[in-house]
């Protein structure tokens, strides 16, 4: 998957293309079935199918630091993306230029000019624009032959429809076996091993400090997790506990992912640690002291010892 960034490169795109466009926050089962069908059509009209996403995420940009969490940071976003058979992801710089870009200039300057867009696969709630005037209609009216048009329709689990908003919810909280339903696999955050406070070995429950770079996290508390990691080009996997949130005990500033592994403890300073969210411990909460924290500590690491044997490793 080759990954374009910035509308200057789009001038050294000759090809026209299938796309679609959209945040893909989470790469969920809704924005994998529009991907199989632009990837259809790519192939049925012999052209390279292309994503088309923002950086930073809208909200984000209007919203600052009171934005959703986002499910996925641009890195993972990117990982699942490239494993979907995806010709080009081309990445446009969301900022004040086009948030006031008038939705009919979006069309004809971007997708039609740029893009050379000859297929379009969107959902049928799909807006863009200033002040979100774009949707379904509008490009309808300016196909004028340029394009063909593809609306997707939701995707239900359960009964209820697939989107970011409603996994933010189940992961908040606690329901991690649905999230994994509308996800399509496990909820999972990614990041390099940093160097903390080393607060975890001084306790006895040395931790790898993993560098989440998102403003928010979607879920807080203590968790049963699977890591994974490269040593040596070889997959490591260990069981772990995970404490997601921002250690009101200790200091309350930031979010934080520390996981302790059970049974091994590997040097990880530098290396890239994917952390698989398998069960809710409990929430996060705030402790009397560090004696009363290093006693729960305790009980948290037993307990995700004793939820080994019941999560079912399969999913």
């Amino acid at each position: 998957m080759k990954l374009i960034r910035g509308l200057i490169n789009l001038q050294s795109q000759p090809s026209a293309c299938v796309a679609t466009i959209g945040n893909f926050d989470g790469v969920h089962l809704g924005h994998r079935a529009i991907v199989e069908r632009l990837i259809k059509k790519a192939k049925q009209l012999g052209l390279p199918s292309c994503v088309l996403v923002f950086e930073p995420h809208p909200k984000e940009f209007f919203m600052g630091d009171q934005c959703p969490p986002r499910l996925s940071c641009f890195r993972e976003k990117y990982q699942q993306l490239s494993q979907l058979g995806i010709d080009k992801l081309v990445v446009l710089q969301f900022n004040q230029a086009l948030r006031e870009m008038d939705a009919a200039d979006f069309v004809n300057d971007i997708l039609i000019e740029k893009l050379k867009i000859k297929h379009l696969v969107v959902g049928d709630d799909f807006r863009f624009g200033h002040r979100r005037q774009g949707n379904f209609q509008l490009l309808e009216r300016m196909a004028s032959g340029q394009y063909t048009l593809e609306p997707t329709h939701s995707i239900l689990v359960d009964g209820e429809r697939v989107s970011s908003t409603l996994i933010r919810q189940k992961l908040a909280s606690g329901e991690l076996e649905f999230a994994e339903k509308m996800l399509g696999r496990r909820y999972s955050m990614s990041g390099k091993v940093g160097y903390g406070q080393q607060l975890g070995r001084t306790l006895n429950f040395p931790t790898a400090n993993v560098a989440i770079k998102r403003r928010r996290i979607p879920l807080s508390g203590v968790f049963l997790v699977k890591c994974r990691w490269l040593q040596e080009g070889v997959e490591q996997q260990a069981w772990g506990a995970a404490n997601c949130g921002s250690r009101p005990t200790v200091d309350g500033n930031n979010y934080r992912l520390e996981v302790h592994l059970l049974g091994v403890s590997p040097t990880l300073y530098g290396i890239e640690l994917s952390v698989d969210f398998l069960a809710s411990i409990r929430a996060e909460q705030k402790f009397a002291g560090i004696d009363e924290l290093k006693a729960q500590i305790a009980k948290d690491i037993s307990q995700a010892k004793a939820l080994i044997q019941k999560v079912d490793i399969s999913r």
